[in-house]
């Protein structure tokens, strides 16, 4: 199943939306532009640029391969007409270059018009090469490898705010790396143990400050965020900040340091906000407000009778990533059965959509689906009991300034936008 969707990401126009798979390919979506013929076709993605970004590997000090399957993609700012944009697998990261090609050169004076070289006896006159328009070609081509600087598996890669640094964060590392030095990194976090059977907790995830570029903040699997300054210290293994919410002691379970456990951490776009996701719910943090999150949303709190099962089949284990919408007021994030949740943080209302090829059809309307946990069940609802684990949305994204989502389920990448009337 090497087509299954592994990272979704728009860039920062939303113009472009790119998703790398477990076969290490990257697909690009690009908007169509709206036609004064066809207004409603405004907001279809079709398929841009297709590359291998990268191979399998294999590490033979330790005997261990490597997987080619793309672990995030992050873009940067588009400065002239090509795209740039970070992909990385397990241990290696690098930057593309997308560029667009419409024109080529002819004409030459030592080559034929196949490529072969002339006899240079047998050129008696000069020709000025001139460059002639052709079918339009996107290429891509890898601008540099930042290879050899993690130990363990990269979780995430967050772009920095001055656009000439970025960070790459493995389970006990995350690293700073210049984009134009790629044979050296600054290592500014390190939790690794000198014994690592004392080893307690490890990085799920890591990002910069939108704003700030001397701040950046990572999670841990024991439910705890740390944000960082760069400006304190050269290594920031002493935080400014540390984000956790003491736990309920009636709560507490066999599952309850596994289901703590945050798979993925976003900076709102003011950079006011940090939200966090673990198994069961998504926690919004104030940056001023340490010990407990303001906003705390039940995504599938039916699944808490169920953990010793999801504990049997692995799926507890499952890292659900969240986003935020344009304006940070609604935020987004997976469930099973290919069901995505919103939740306003305004009106604190919530809806529970579904991403399934039966309900996909283009522009049909998409129904709120209610999951039922015992006694009667509704004609619309479904049961707890037949939820399918393995239809399961891990990796959602939202446009940066209009309501166009794109969520993956499985192989399927599927886009919804907000009704137009």
């Amino acid at each position: 199943m090497s087509d299954i969707i592994s990272t979704v990401e728009f860039n920062h126009t939303g113009e472009l939306l790119a998703t790398g798979d477990k076969g290490g390919r990257v697909v690009i979506f690009q908007r169509e532009q709206e036609s004064k013929n066809q207004v409603h076709r405004r907001g279809e993605y079709n398929v841009y640029s297709t590359f291998q970004s990268h191979e399998p590997e294999f590490d033979y000090l330790k005997s261990l391969e490597i997987e080619e399957k793309i672990n995030k993609i992050r873009w940067l700012p588009q400065q002239n007409a090509a795209y740039f944009l970070l992909s990385t697998n397990d241990k290696t990261v690098k930057l593309w270059k997308v560029s667009e090609r419409d024109k080529r050169p002819e004409g030459y004076n030592l080559k034929d018009e196949e490529g072969r070289l002339r006899d240079p006896a047998t050129i008696t006159t000069l020709r000025v090469p001139v460059l002639r328009p052709m079918d339009l070609m996107v290429e891509a081509t890898p601008r540099r490898v930042f290879a050899n600087a993690h130990t363990y598996h990269i979780n995430s890669i967050s772009v920095n705010s001055d656009y000439e640094t970025y960070m790459s964060a493995d389970d006990l590392r995350i690293n700073l790396w210049n984009f134009e030095i790629t044979n050296q990194s600054f290592n500014i976090v390190d939790i690794k143990p000198a014994n690592m059977e004392e080893l307690t907790e490890v990085i799920t995830a890591a990002e910069f400050h939108p704003h700030h570029c001397n701040t950046f903040v990572y999670s841990s699997s024991k439910g705890t965020i740390r944000l960082c300054d760069m400006r304190a210290s050269a290594l920031c293994d002493r935080h400014t900040k540390f984000f956790e919410e003491p736990e309920d002691p009636s709560n507490r379970s066999f599952f309850s340091e596994i289901i703590s456990s945050i798979s993925d951490v976003k900076f709102s776009h003011s950079g006011r906000y940090i939200m966090t996701r673990d198994y069961l719910t998504v926690k919004v943090w104030d940056l001023n407000m340490e010990n407990r999150p303001i906003e705390t949303y039940q995504v599938h709190d039916y699944l808490r009778s169920k953990l010793c099962s999801l504990y049997e089949n692995d799926c507890i284990f499952d890292k659900f990533e969240c986003v935020w919408n344009g304006s940070d007021s609604v935020i987004m994030t997976g469930s099973y059965n290919n069901f995505f949740r919103m939740f306003d943080r305004n009106t604190k209302r919530d809806v529970t959509l579904e991403a399934s090829r039966e309900n996909s059809k283009p522009r049909a309307i998409l129904k709120p689906r209610k999951v039922c946990v015992g006694g009667k069940r509704r004609k619309d609802e479904i049961s707890v009991d037949s939820l399918d684990f393995s239809k399961k949305i891990l990796h959602t994204a939202w446009h940066p300034s209009e309501n166009i989502i794109a969520v993956a389920a499985t192989n399927n990448l599927y886009i919804f936008q907000d009704k137009v009337n």
